[in-house]
């Protein structure tokens, strides 16, 4: 089932995720929902938050990536290597905790389903190591590097209340402020189905 994506202005994006358990109601269903709805979405990752859970989860499938860029006449932004590791890069991570990040930051235009028709470049360390659990429930520690490891930057942020606007500077941030606020209001029309927060009155 295709869900809304919950946008900017939303209290649920701003909430760090409570981890579950494999008894976790309706899980599976839940995963398989995340991914259709990003997929329909043309996005590359989904977490929970964005669909309105405010829980330790998110799924990535980065082959859009490898896609678009083989799609591209242009020079490849990404090496073969890389290209390798986004073909075949589909995950379910489950209460993920990064470990470790490392070395030297660097800039990579970035764009988010819960605001949509905006983009910015963001600062990030190229490497990471991130413990978390699959859809099995089965432990894994592993090390990534290059646009793997920001696709996931971008996601575990998201079960930790972080938007890609908090990591962009306080101008940036001044001169995209209509544009949020809009957002916030539903003033915007990506072509995928959004839901947008409406406070309740007394």
């Amino acid at each position: 089932m295709v869900l809304p994506v919950v946008v900017y202005g939303d209290p649920v994006l701003r909430k760090v995720g409570a981890e579950i358990d494999k008894n976790y109601e309706g899980l599976e269903q839940l995963i398989a929902d995340m991914f259709e709805t990003m997929y329909s979405a043309n996005g590359v990752g989904i977490a929970a938050p964005q669909i309105g859970k405010a829980i330790r989860l998110f799924v990535i499938d980065a082959t859009p990536f490898a896609e678009r860029d083989e799609d591209d006449e242009e020079e490849s932004e990404f090496s073969e290597k890389e290209l390798e590791q986004l073909k075949n890069f589909k995950k379910v991570f489950i209460n993920a905790q990064i470990i470790g990040e490392d070395g030297k930051e660097w800039k990579f235009n970035e764009g988010c389903l819960s605001i949509p028709k905006l983009r910015e470049d963001v600062m990030r360390k190229p490497k990471i190591k991130i413990k978390y659990f699959d859809q099995n429930f089965e432990k894994h520690t592993e090390e990534y590097d290059g646009i793997i490891a920001r696709v996931i930057q971008h996601e575990y942020d998201h079960i930790q209340g972080v938007l890609f606007t908090d990591r962009i500077s306080p101008v940036r941030r001044s001169m995209i402020s209509g544009k949020l606020t809009d957002i916030s209001k539903g003033k915007t029309n990506p072509d995928y189905k959004i839901k947008v927060y409406k406070a309740k009155t007394k």
